[in-house]
């Protein structure tokens, strides 16, 4: 299958300017021969490498007419798969699309599995795995911040730093297989227990730099999950809507007016925040409202940050005070709403119970405090400043995973060296870390995890 030509429709279906059917293998140019006509009656086979031409498809059964297109040609290895590439370009709309892909699917190409095309740049060699991955983490990614951090782990920036911390254990064993198996060898500087817990230090604290990056770099991926909780009627709504900055939950003075969970994207100084509004905890006796409020208190679990609101104008309630008992050791920003209307709350209370938490005054019906807030977001978690472009962030699970792995192999190999145990029995680890790494860029990993990987990309990428 490996060898195959495959073909797929490579833009989202539906209605557009244009839509894309794509080409790749060594039968790409003879099936776009078959089915394509230039103008003044060059074949396909006659165009130079990265050019586009006009044309029709045609069905060569029928010598029907099916498509006007416009056809790009790449030959290989200079393309993405570093196979030979076509990719018809057509209007965009489900039949006509539809109609092509299945015409070269007729003459000799097969329908490519989800993420095949990056599969195949993997298996040419064209990108790592950890750069494949990086594919889909630039199409999933919600804001700029998470862009420039897929577009620098595709540009091989992740790949480069564990290439290099793989030649420093490489040479690392290398140097103490040479003592263990030539100890005659004068000229061969020997592997001292100091030399060698100087170079797996030097590996451990790499590795721990890029760990520590982890929980910022999957924030930036995968984005916060962040919960409005408070009272009803204290503003909960209108500060979806604020961040939003689109009317998406119903506004009014009623209380309980938001019976269910209401779930929102929206970008915050470049943090994605999954926003989950949520229907006001309290007692209540309509069924309705109970069924909304276990709910919230249900995302309120698997929460990364809490916004916590409360009313400037009413006085803090035992409900208020139930709110910061519920939520107490997890990340919370206190927001005091309506400040736009006289004050009835203790501040100094509030201030009492939020401890170290931030607290932020807003008015948000008068659009008033929403920066201040932004900002306490951010620097939450992101100390304000950070920008992608200043650190490699590692923001993939599994490669979260593996370096938590190979950080306690490399500890391993220090504490036996540490401990004074042979250089060969430290060898162990030190291979093991080397093991490790190796898999997040795919240089040691098997067959079943890279299929597993491609699968979840969309089809036709």
């Amino acid at each position: 299958m490996e060898l195959d030509t495959i073909a797929a429709i490579s833009t989202p279906m539906g209605e557009g300017a244009i839509a894309i059917v794509r080409l790749s293998g060594d039968e790409a140019f003879d099936i776009g021969a078959k089915v394509f006509r230039g103008m003044k009656g060059t074949t396909m086979k006659e165009f130079a490498t990265h050019t586009i031409h006009y044309g029709h498809i045609i069905d060569p059964d029928t010598d029907k007419v099916v498509e006007e297109v416009m056809v790009s040609v790449m030959r290989g290895p200079k393309t993405f798969t570093r196979e030979d590439i076509i990719e018809i370009n057509c209007h965009g709309g489900l039949v006509s699309v539809n109609k092509v892909l299945q015409l070269v699917l007729k003459h000799g190409a097969r329908l490519a599995e989800p993420g095949e095309f990056t599969k195949r740049a993997f298996l040419n060699g064209r990108i790592d795995l950890s750069q494949a991955e990086a594919v889909m983490d630039l199409i999933r990614a919600k804001t700029d911040r998470a862009m420039n951090v897929a577009l620098n782990q595709m540009e091989g920036r992740l790949s480069n730093l564990i290439r290099k911390l793989r030649q420093e254990i490489l040479e690392t064993l290398a140097h103490v297989e040479v003592n263990i198996d030539y100890p005659e060898y004068d000229d061969v500087e020997e592997m001292t227990h100091t030399v060698l817990l100087e170079k797996s230090r030097h590996v451990r604290d790499e590795i721990d730099k890029l760990i520590r990056t982890s929980e910022q770099g999957k924030i930036l991926r995968e984005g916060l999950s962040t919960v409005i909780i408070g009272r009803p009627n204290v503003g909960k709504s209108s500060l979806l809507n604020s961040l939003v900055h689109e009317n998406k939950a119903i506004v009014t003075d009623i209380p309980g007016t938001t019976r269910d969970v209401i779930e929102e994207y929206v970008n915050v100084r470049g943090v994605p925040l999954r926003l989950v509004d949520t229907a006001g905890i309290r007692e209540t006796e309509d069924i309705v409202e109970r069924i909304g409020v276990e709910r919230s208190r249900q995302v309120l679990k698997e929460a990364d940050l809490i916004l916590l609101v409360l009313n400037y104008a009413d006085e803090l309630t035992h409900e208020d005070e139930q709110l910061f008992e519920a939520v107490k050791g997890m990340d919370v920003i206190v927001i005091v709403n309506k400040t736009d209307l006289p004050k009835e709350i203790d501040l100094d209370r509030v201030r009492g119970l939020a401890k170290e938490h931030p607290l932020v005054t807003t008015a948000l019906l008068e659009e008033e405090g929403i920066d201040e807030l932004e900002e306490a977001i951010s620097s939450l978690f992101f100390a304000g400043s950070i920008e992608a472009g200043d650190i490699t962030y590692v923001s993939n699970s599994r490669h979260i995973a593996l370096l938590n792995q190979a950080s306690q192999a490399i500890n391993e190999a220090i504490n036996s060296v540490e401990m004074g145990t042979p250089i060969d029995i430290a060898q162990i680890d030190l291979t093991r870390t080397w093991e490790l790494l190796g898999e997040i860029i795919g240089d040691s990993v098997n067959e079943s995890l890279i299929d597993q990987l491609f699968s979840q990309f969309c089809l036709g990428k």
